[in-house]
């Protein structure tokens, strides 16, 4: 543990030593390369819907993008070696927010639309952001947040102008919460009347072999401070929006293995599905960018925009019609320095520490077995070995023949590999 705090003092001090730029850029490790293609798809891409409803922002591979609402070619927001995500507009459509790591450490940050004038709201050096959301009058942004050791996450606010923020849900396990396990809000939204906060909650974090229903859709009353589960889904309740009237909830769900949208009349209670399959959700795992990528409500409150098999999409709540929005984005990426140094070992008496798939001949006599990337078969009394091949693939999992003349094995190459056999004395089968 000393030896563990000592370094992380040193690296807090060589970030303290380096000085943002203008954009807030405070990483230690410089970037060296840059990876340049197009592309018209994506991966868990979030996205935001303008208020004016004319264009669209986005993540793609760390930085930040938007294009006009019915598609076309990407602008890009953000640059640079920083990961960035999730970003979202003010109600106004003046700034933005998202979380980023371009301080040394994942935060939650604003800037204007254009990425210029950033801001750091939080102050975490081992945190972990998901999911903001800015209030109605735009003066603060919600956003669930976590850290180690706990990795359960609660929601907090936080001005536009600074300050440490107000607590709004804890994780922390009370006498009466059910089974003593902590609390886990995620993907935090407002009613329009600023009445509601809805978010997915969730006993307890990560665990293994988990059974649904995980998550359901809580609300909390803003003034009473009252809270409410309002989905009973067999497959969870997961990062739900509210429809600008303030009428509708949309939430994902898992069916059988894929995820869809539904949507809830909250006056009369009436549920039904929106739309199925789209992305598939992230229950089973720690969802460090919550369960589902952030998706919107137009405006007016006729469509929703959603991320689904690469695209974006959009679907008429009346019609159930769907629509692709298709874009393009350039994507110049910055990437840190090579990290493989390759260089030849020409010593015959190398001892390896790690031997790999080693199994025994038929007759007892001899062991195969791969190590340093090769097959080699050793005498089982003696452990007198040699190499039997000459290639410069990587050569792995050998089994031998019944009758223990040959050998086969699979190798591991740029194009996938290949199963190959060889006889036991070296010669080509």
């Amino acid at each position: 543990m000393k030896q563990l705090y000592i370094f992380s003092l040193a690296f807090n001090l060589i970030l303290a030593d380096e000085k943002a730029d203008s954009l807030g850029n405070n990483l230690p490790l410089k970037p060296t390369r840059t990876i340049s293609f197009t592309t018209d798809e994506g991966t868990w891409m979030s996205l935001d819907v303008s208020p004016d409803g004319k264009s669209i922002i986005f993540d793609l591979v760390g930085d930040l993008y938007s294009i006009p609402f019915r598609g076309g070619e990407a602008k890009r927001i953000t640059s640079g070696i920083a990961f960035d995500s999730q970003p979202v507009f003010s109600p106004e459509g003046e700034m933005i927010s998202f979380i980023s790591d371009r301080g040394g450490s994942e935060n939650l940050w604003v800037s204007n639309i254009d990425g210029s004038n950033p801001k750091q709201l939080t102050k975490s050096d081992n945190g972990q952001y998901a999911s903001p959301v800015f209030s109605n009058d735009g003066n603060y942004v919600f956003v669930s947040q976590t850290s180690w050791p706990a990795r359960t996450f609660e929601i907090w606010m936080y001005h536009i102008k600074g300050g440490s923020g107000i607590q709004i849900t804890k994780s922390k396990s009370t006498p009466d919460t059910p089974g003593n396990q902590w609390k886990n809000t995620l993907g935090p939204v407002l009613s329009p009347d600023s009445k509601f906060l809805y978010y997915a909650a969730k006993r307890g974090g990560f665990s293994y072999n988990m059974s649904f229903p995980a998550w359901q859709i809580e609300r909390r009353d803003m003034v009473t401070g009252k809270e409410d589960i309002i989905t009973r889904s067999e497959g969870s309740g997961i990062r739900p929006i509210v429809s600008p009237n303030g009428k509708f909830l949309v939430y994902g769900t898992r069916y059988k293995t894929e995820t869809g949208l539904r949507i809830k009349d909250l006056k009369n209670g009436a549920d039904n599905w929106l739309v199925y399959p789209i992305v598939r959700d992230d229950q089973e795992s720690r969802s460090t960018r919550d369960v589902l990528p952030t998706y919107d409500f137009t405006p007016n409150g006729n469509e929703i925009v959603f991320t689904k098999d690469g695209k974006f999409h959009r679907i008429n709540l009346k019609s159930k019609r769907v629509k692709r929005i298709d874009f393009t984005a350039k994507v110049e990426l910055d990437v840190g320095p090579e990290l493989t140094f390759p260089y030849d070992i020409n010593d015959e008496q190398i001892s390896s520490r790690i031997i790999m798939d080693p199994v025994l001949s038929p007759n007892g006599k001899q062991i195969a077995f791969s190590t340093l990337m090769h097959l080699y078969i050793a005498n089982s009394e003696t452990g007198k070995h040699q190499r039997i091949t000459k290639s410069d693939l990587g050569e792995f999992h050998p089994s031998w023949s019944p009758d223990g003349r040959s050998l086969v094995y699979v190798t591991w190459e740029a194009n996938g590999g290949h199963i190959w056999k060889v006889k036991s004395d070296g010669k080509c089968a």
